[in-house]
């Protein structure tokens, strides 16, 4: 599996949030900001978009490093990913990710 996978198998690479601080693209981690805003309805600004990675020990966006659930669970029961986990086909917690994103699937089984 590749390194970029998050616990919840999204693709880490695909995030805006990590192409932007990998690129260090100023005008993404805006673009990001205002979209997360408004998505989640809470005050996101620029300079919160910067993560390198759901499983790497760098930076991450404040939800990632403390709010997700998902993360946190996985880290508490340390597994490498949800895929690990024998509670995967019953977990409440990364079903919402896994019933809209089918790649994130397929992510955690490769």
């Amino acid at each position: 599996m590749k390194k970029m996978i998050g616990f919840c198998g999204l693709d880490c690479e695909k995030c805006d949030a990590y192409i932007a601080t990998i690129s260090d693209d100023q005008a993404l981690r805006i673009k990001t900001a205002k979209l997360w805003s408004e998505l989640n309805h809470a005050p996101i600004l620029p300079e919160h978009i910067n993560c390198e990675g759901c499983r790497m020990d760098r930076a991450k966006t404040v939800f990632c490093s403390s709010l997700c659930d998902i993360r946190r669970c996985a880290l508490k029961k340390d597994v490498p990913t949800c895929g690990d986990c024998p509670d995967l086909g019953t977990c409440p917690k990364v079903e919402m990710i896994l019933s809209v994103n089918p790649d994130a699937v397929e992510n955690l089984r490769g």
